[in-house]
């Protein structure tokens, strides 16, 4: 199975394939022979030849694969083939599967047998060890926190070890081996916890024989845990899919025996069980169904999303509720002594478990067609279903029944309110107000009465439902008695509309009083119930505020004093949240509020005087609203600081909070039902619509941090699908609102209605699938003592109500008579009550404040312990230190390793709680002090017992370093106090953080140094193991690096794990007290590859990589521990052969499974991989051509027999180029031969050479690092920027290399070539700081250089300036490093223009006059420099401006344009004709076209300004062509283009001749063309005015032939004119 995953994860690789077919083959064939061997000594003829037909596919299946590995052998490189290979090894292995799966599966159920018997063994042992450690924990709260996890493994171990038994007596039955694993993963989390909170006990208890106990069976049970969590997964997946059938079998069963139950109702037999009651049974039966229904919605969802291991999981977890379901129905049907309500209870829950089979049933059918619509239909359908029968299940319970009928008469009476028209009035309306008053304090009190019954016994809660029932019948009569007394149709529809909100605000307080009932350790159920009486309240204030026509003021009296009474409940025994508010928070509204309340006091008394009762009446509303919001805020500061005790068990949060559910739910419910109310106002609608987008914004975050936490796919799908569904309901939601906002019409609240209906069904969903106990958070217990905290603030606000309570009363009569002075004394009475009790509420907040008595004490038993350890150093210095002999050395050592470790871990705690967790504060310092004492006993113990003195201040100076950093934390937690608001305080916590961290890393280096010297595994075993728990863990909320990222970082640590196993098989037998050391390494770097496997396993993609990848790290953790643990052995008896062969096989398993977590990273992304890979290489390569520089700048760089560079550089060379990028290791060979050929006798060029390929291949590397980097990224990502940068310096540096090899073979360029590359190497590493030395050394071989001009001397500079390299040490502080960095950029900047100043100097100025080449060279340079000065004037040359359209416009078009034509090729031609300088030298052919050149260009100037003469202009163009055609002749080049450019220039001059216009209208702009005659005067300096006279001849002659021309015409002309009288005839003889 092993090999043929390996075969499919190493695609792409052909070799690793036929390796691993290789083996492949050698397996089936031994299986072939073991079965043949079985058929033959088997006595069932049946089995003999089933066993032989396997045999034979086998046999078959391997033949196939074989000729297919030898096909990809063949051909490597054809992915057909590989593709061969892969569809045969699956064949093989679906063979494989069909002939040895009973066989594979019984060796892996043995296995889990096995494990499961010494993770049973070892939790025991574990729990006796904390039993015995318990006196001596110093500790409450790490005990209390021990003693509960003990508890929790306990109740599991019966249940593991019932699996194993029955799975080990029956090890055919599959029931058996599945309630095995059921049992085992049950088991893994709480033992988890148990280990976690063990650990964080041993420091803490003070026997020190108690302490190494439970240590060392933590320690033992960790390791079985790991083993057991890998038998686990590897024996679920061979009988996973057999589960459902399991699950199916497991209901049925039930079913069967609720039958056998009802039948013993009836005949009078039916018992309750030892420990059944009427009460635990009714509430497991209540709080089971919501573990049914959450259970079962995970079902739905896997089967949905077409999941078959994860169907399986939930229809095992669906059947294990039903199970816990059908205990609990039984037993409440045996404790109801009423035979009929046991029927009933039997048979709902029979109902149930029918509902229940065919569910699992409908969902094993859609797996098997998965996207059939119909399929899913029905299973919704059946669901439903499902959900409707737990309902009357549930309500079969005792008192369940009363509420019914409770809602079923509220119901009934409220039909009242549906009829057109109302009755008759048959009272007075003075009678029917004081009817609905009294009525109306009835049913809020009988609203008060069912809150507290929900709390008692079912008869309570039944009797309370009656008579609320009963009250609400009364009150509802009295308020339509009311209604029939309006005097408008208005009027009446409003009170009309009133009733129905009592109405409906009454059934949702039984609804959540039966809520309580059924499970009254639901989340957030008291709240629910207090907050649903407070809206009967609110609601009933409505009715009579709307109602009654009493003097103004009393009716908003009594509405307060109605919603006083109603939060008062908020008081009693505050062991829930009250709101979301912090700490901090109920300061702040405490504040807000007594301010709001003294105001509106002062106004009522005031007003009273006044007799202003209208703002009496809206004082007394103000300070209602005041009251209760200190109520809120007191309740909410009182349940903090019990909380925040450190003897109340603080709880832990859960993957998801359901009373922020269960809040959102209500909430979104009771902003839709406003949203549908035709009563609402459009401000109204608006405040419902912010309320739905809060809520539902809130749960869609909630639901994305679930997703990012948990580590099961389907739920991580479920939560992200259900954020989806609320987010797409609550947008079309909002689309209604913002058409029902522009026109309240019916026609939009009708949509607006349709559209609530799917926001509030996704929402229930949501809460009913996150009501599964595997995402519940675990709720704070008060202690005692933090009951005893809370009593002054509770005491304090009772006593706020109780005295506003009487001022109100007080106040409600004094209006009505403000003439009564001893009322105005009791009055004032009150409200000094009032405000003392408020005063007294704030005091007894602040001086509660959360965690700051604990920062006190914390901060002075660290003081303490710091003393004592300046006394140790003190004694340690004077040699006077005592040794302890009451322990050994190694007992000290764990000791202190475990105080540390528990120390690190509280540090990220501690620093959030005082950032914004005031409730944790107190319980995170103390735990974090009470393990200095601790420390720093082990911490002096130890140093007493090395005997170096260095050794001993070491460890005494870094565990004081720990104990300030703390003291520092403490100090800034203190100030923090948990408010989020005090930013200014966050920075200090952070720095104290970071410092505690460093403190704790380098203790623990010591530590783990001294422990692997010793031959002390123990912890590097429990690192090890922790790092594979930490597997299975959900991941971080959005993780920061991509699946390439932690791809890259896993490579390097697998590769570092196998380099140090082989490293270990090599110490083993030379130095086997080294291995300690490497063990410690090996830890390490699996820790660190460990957790980038979490990160990289949850951004996989598919899935299925993620989990390849997360089990094969855990396999690689399991060979780490083995190996480990062999070099402990090792290194306690070196000599012993035994062990040294057992670690050298555990190595080489160690090597083999890293190369199995490569392939399956490879798997994952095989292009990045390959980057990867390729990237490895180069490296490789790099640190080759490093070697090969040194050789050769030693000078012994010699070459093989009698090659030259010729024969290693040219076509070879550039075939090697062109294709670097693939082939770099041939490059690197072709130029390393090269240089090698060139003779020691040139080491400086032998360099230059080597270092041209050493930046290609160092190019290379980071283009393929970049490459790797920018995969899958969009365009706009700064990775794809990097890339394109590493593109073109890859392009640079191979162009380079090429310009090298080049100019090697000329001596003359081979220095400025040198200097021209060390340039770009430099500017590429300008990052990183150069040694100054270097630097100076460098710049002194440069100014050499710079003097001699020898190349050779160039060539040094530049190798030596590429040696210029040091990175700034890593002590040094910050701002010293960024100076640096600063300094040695602007050195580097000033190096390089000094190289380009050699550059200049050796490449052009610098040298001997006397060299025909050099001549040569200056003759063609000044010329064309003249020439292109020429050319650059003429580019600014624009035609002379004309007021009309004429065609000399194309005369001096022609001629700008031709001039430039001319001078850009004559550039050319001059500049082509370096490669005959020597020839043209005594000829002077390249001066003259210059000088020509000049001559053309001043002509052109002048003719364009209109002060020369066409025939100067052609006669210049002549002597251009006419020199140009010589120059040809000595130089076969560019010439043609110039004598071509010449020709057309004065073809167009000749033409422009006879087409001339008259002068008059030539107007010249000489700003655009003066002073080109200068320009064309620049080279006259290597001339003679030969030239000129020539052509100045010229000139001359053409104008006397143009004068004459014009003479003749000017006499046709006039001969015309005389004669134009004559007849036609003559005329034409004398034409």
């Amino acid at each position: 199975m092993n090999v043929t995953e390996n075969i499919f994860t190493s695609m792409g690789d052909a070799g690793e394939m036929v390796r691993q077919a290789r083996v492949l083959a050698q397996a089936t064939s031994d299986l072939v022979n073991a079965m043949r061997s079985d058929a033959e000594a088997e006595v069932d003829v049946d089995n003999s030849k089933k066993l032989l037909a396997a045999a034979k596919l086998l046999a078959d299946a391997t033949a196939r694969m074989v000729e297919a590995a030898k096909g990809a052998a063949a051909y490597p490189d054809n992915e057909d083939q590989q593709q061969r290979l892969r569809e045969a090894a699956e064949g093989l292995r679906v063979a494989t599967n069909a002939a040895a799966q009973n066989a594979i599966k019984k060796k892996l159920i043995n296995r889990l047998e096995i494990a499961s018997k010494q993770a049973a063994a070892a939790a025991t042992q574990t729990i006796a060890a904390a039993q015995n450690a318990a006196a001596s924990n110093k500790n409450t709260a790490s005990h209390q926190q021990l003693v509960h996890s003990c508890k929790s493994v306990a109740d599991c171990i019966p249940q593991l070890v019932q699996g194993m038994r029955s799975s080990q007596a029956q090890p055919e039955e599959l029931s058996a081996q599945l309630a095995l694993i059921m049992a085992s993963q049950s088991f893994l989390q709480p033992c988890s916890k148990m280990v976690t909170s063990a650990k964080a006990a041993v420091p803490t208890v003070m026997d020190q024989a108690a302490a190494m106990q439970l240590g060392q069976c933590s320690k033992n049970l960790a390791t079985c845990l790991a083993e057991l969590r890998t038998a686990t997964q590897k024996a679920h997946e061979a009988c996973g899919p057999l589960e459902i059938d399991s699950a199916l079998k497991t209901v049925q069963s039930l079913r069967s025996e609720l039958q056998d139950a009802k039948m013993s109702v009836i005949d009078g037999q039916l018992r309750p069980l030892p420990g059944e009651s009427l009460g635990k049974c009714a509430q497991d039966l209540g709080s089971t169904s919501k573990a049914v229904g959450s259970s079962m919605a995970q079902l739905l969802t896997c089967a949905a999303q077409g999941n078959e291991h994860y169907t399986g999981v939930a229809a095992r977890e669906t059947a294990q509720a039903l199970r816990t379901l059908a205990q609990a129905a039984r037993g409440v049907a045996a404790s109801t002594k009423e035979p009929q309500a046991s029927a009933a209870m039997l048979d709902s829950a029979q109902c149930v478990m029918e509902g229940s089979a065919m569910l699992i049933h409908e969902a094993h059918q859609a797996l098997l067609h998965p996207g059939d619509a119909e399929s899913q239909q029905r299973l919704a359908q059946v669901a439903k279903a499902v959900s409707h029968s737990l309902n009357n299940c549930v309500n079969c319970l005792p008192g369940q029944k009363d509420v019914d009928m409770a809602l079923r008469s509220i119901g009934e009476a409220s039909k009242k309110l549906l009829v057109d028209t109302l009755p008759s009035c048959c009272k007075s309306y003075q009678e029917a107000q004081t009817d609905l008053n009294h009525t109306a304090a009835e049913l809020n009190h009988s609203a008060g009465e069912v809150v507290h019954s929900s709390r008692g016994t079912s008869s309570q809660l039944a009797m309370a439902s009656g008579k609320f029932s009963q009250d609400f019948d009364e009150f509802l009569d009295a308020g339509i008695e009311m209604a029939g007394h309006t005097q408008s149709t208005e009027d009446q529809i409003q009170v009309i509309g009133n009733l129905k909100n009592i109405s409906m605000a009454s059934s949702k307080l039984l609804l959540a009083a039966k809520s309580l009932s059924v499970d009254p350790g639901a989340a957030n159920a008291k709240n629910l119930l207090a907050v649903a009486a407070r809206a009967v309240t609110e609601s009933i204030n409505q009715l009579i505020t709307l109602c009654t026509q009493q003097a103004t003021g009393q009716k908003e009296c009594d509405n307060a004093l109605r919603e006083l009474e109603a939060v008062r409940g908020l008081l009693d025994n505050p062991n829930e949240p009250v709101n979301e508010l912090s700490y901090f928070d109920c300061i702040e509204s405490v504040m807000e509020n007594s301010k709001v309340l003294g105001e509106s006091m002062a106004g009522i008394s005031q007003h009273c005087k006044t007799g202003d009762v209208s703002a009496f009446g809206e004082s007394v509303g103000v300070a209602s609203k005041a009251l209760c919001g200190l109520t809120e805020a007191g309740g909410q500061a009182s349940y903090l600081v019990g909380v925040s005790d450190p003897n109340s068990h603080s709880g832990h949060e859960g993957l998801v909070d359901p009373i922020q559910f269960a809040r959102a739910n209500q909430a979104i419910q009771m902003a839709c039902q406003n949203l549908v109310d035709p009563a609402s106002s459009p401000s109204q609608v608006l405040s419902a619509a912010t309320i739905v987008a809060k809520h539902t914004s809130a749960l869609c975050n909630a639901c994305r941090l679930a997703s990012s936490k948990t580590s099961n796919p389907v739920a991580r799908r479920q939560f992200v699908q259900s954020a989806k569904e609320v987010a797409n309901t609550t947008a079309n939601l909002v689309k209604t609102i913002k058409a029902l906002d522009g026109d309240f019409s019916e026609e939009n609240r009708s949509k607006c209605r349709v559209a609530t209906s799917p926001l509030i069904e996704a929402v229930e969903n949501l809460a009913t699938f996150a009501n599964n106990p595997e995402f519940a958070s675990v709720p704070a217990q008060i202690s005692n003592e933090g009951s005893a905290a809370q009593e002054p603030i509770v005491r304090s606000a009772r006593c706020m109500l109780d005295s506003s309570t009487y001022l109100l009363e007080t106040a409600r009569s004094l209006v009505l008579n403000p003439k009564d002075p001893p009322t105005w004394s009791v009055l004032a009475g009150h409200s000094r009550t009032v405000s003392d009790s408020i005063k007294s509420l704030i005091t007894s907040i602040r001086d509660k404040a959360p965690g700051q008595r604990q920062c006190d004490f914390s901060i002075d038993n660290i003081n303490k312990c710091i003393r004592d350890i300046e006394q140790a150093s003190l004694a340690a210095v004077d040699l006077t230190l005592p040794c302890r002999g009451d322990i050994s050395m190694e007992a000290l050592q764990e000791q202190l390793t475990s105080s540390v470790q528990e120390i690190g871990h509280l540090i990220d705690p501690v620093s959030t709680s005082a950032r914004g967790e005031a409730a944790q504060l107190g319980h995170k310092v103390t735990r974090l002090a009470s393990y200095f004492e601790p420390l720093i006993v082990a911490s002096v113990g130890l140093a007493s017992k090395l005997p170096d003195q260095q050794q001993q201040m070491t460890i005494l100076d870094q565990t004081k370093t720990l104990s300030e950093s703390a003291l520092q934390m403490l100090y800034a937690a203190k100030e923090g106090g948990g408010n989020p608001k005090a930013a200014h305080t966050h920075e200090a916590i952070s720095e104290a953080a970071q410092l505690m961290k460093e403190a704790v890393d380098d203790i623990m280096v010591t530590l783990n140094e001294a422990a692997s010297e010793g031959g002390m595994v123990g912890g590097m075993v429990e690192s090890l193991a922790e790092a594979m728990a930490r597997l299975d863990e959900g991941t971080p909320p959005d993780p920061r690096g991509s699946f390439v990222d932690y791809q890259t970082t896993m490579v390097k640590f697998s590769k570092a794990i196998a380099i140090t196993a082989q490293e270990m098989m090599t110490k083993s037998v030379a130095c086997p007290e080294e291995l300690g050391g490497l063990a410690s390494q090996v830890t390490v770097d699996y820790g660190q590859l460990a957790q980038q496997g979490r990160l990289a396993a949850a951004t996989a993609e598919p899935e299925e990589v993620g989990f390849q990848i997360r089990s094969r790290v855990q396999e690689l953790g399991h060979g780490c521990i083995y190996l480990v643990q062999k070099a402990g052995a090792l290194q306690v008896s070196p000599t012993d052969s035994f062990s040294k062969r057992e670690l050298i096989e555990c190595a080489r398993a160690v090597t083999e499974k890293v190369s199995l977590v490569l392939s399956a990273l490879q798997a994952g992304n095989k292009g990045t991989q390959a980057c990867i890979t390729a990237a490895s290489a180069v490296s490789g390569i790099i640190a080759d051509l490093d070697t090969t520089i040194m050789f050769a700048s030693a000078g012994t760089l010699h070459p093989e027999d009698d090659e030259s560079f010729a024969d290693h550089s040219q076509e070879r060379l550039a075939q090697a180029a062109q294709s670097s990028a693939k082939t770099i290791t041939q490059l690197t060979e072709v130029v390393k031969l090269g240089a090698t050929s060139m003779g020691s006798e040139n080491p400086e060029t032998q360099v230059v050479l080597i270092n041209a390929v050493r930046d290609v291949a160092k190019a290379l590397a980071e283009l393929i690092s970049a490459t790797k980097c920018a995969a899958g990224k969009p365009a706009d990502d700064p990775s794809m920027y990097q890339l394109k940068s590493a593109a073109k310096v890859m392009v640079t540096n191979v162009t380079s290399l090429l310009k090298t090899v080049k100019a090697v073979e000329d001596e003359a360029t081979r220095g400025t070539r040198a200097l021209e590359a060390t340039i770009e190497c430099i500017k590429q590493e300008l990052t990183f700081i150069r040694m100054t030395k270097g630097i100076t050394k460098a710049t002194a071989k440069a100014v050499a250089a710079g003097n001699s001009t020898q190349q050779e001397d160039v060539i040094a500079t530049a190798n030596l300036s590429r040696k210029v390299q040091a990175a700034c040490h890593s002590e040094v502080s910050e701002e010293v490093r960024q100076q640096a960095l600063l300094y040695g950029a602007e050195c580097t900047l000033g190096y390089i223009d000094l190289l380009e100043q050699v550059l200049q100097c050796t490449g052009s100025e610098w040298v001997d006059p006397e060299d025909p080449t050099v001549i040569a060279e200056t003759e063609l340079l000044g010329a064309a420099a003249s020439i292109e000065a020429a050319a650059k004037k003429l580019e600014q040359l624009k035609p002379r401006a004309k007021p009309k359209a004429d065609e000399t416009l194309d005369f001096e078009e022609q001629i700008v344009e031709a001039a430039k034509s001319i001078a850009a090729a004559t550039s050319a031609l001059v500049k082509s004709a370096s490669a005959a300088q020597r020839e043209l030298v005594a000829q002077g052919k390249a001066r003259m076209v210059a000088v020509a050149t000049s001559n053309l260009c001043e002509s052109a100037n002048a003719s364009v300004q209109g002060h020369a003469s066409e025939e100067k202009l052609i006669s210049s163009a002549k002597q251009v062509a006419a020199s140009t055609a010589q120059l040809l002749v000595a130089c076969k080049g560019a010439g043609n283009a110039v004598k071509r450019a010449s020709d057309n220039l004065v073809k167009a001059a000749q033409k422009a001749a006879f087409d001339k216009a008259d002068d008059a209208n030539v107007v010249v702009k000489t700003k655009f063309v003066g002073g080109i005659a200068q320009v064309g005067r620049a080279g006259e300096g290597g001339g003679s005015g030969v030239g000129w006279r020539f052509i100045a001849a010229q000139e001359e002659m053409l104008r006397k032939e143009r004068e004459l021309d014009e003479a003749r015409k000017k006499l046709a002309q006039i001969r015309q004119q005389q004669y134009k009288f004559l007849p036609s005839e003559l005329r034409e003889d004398h034409s």
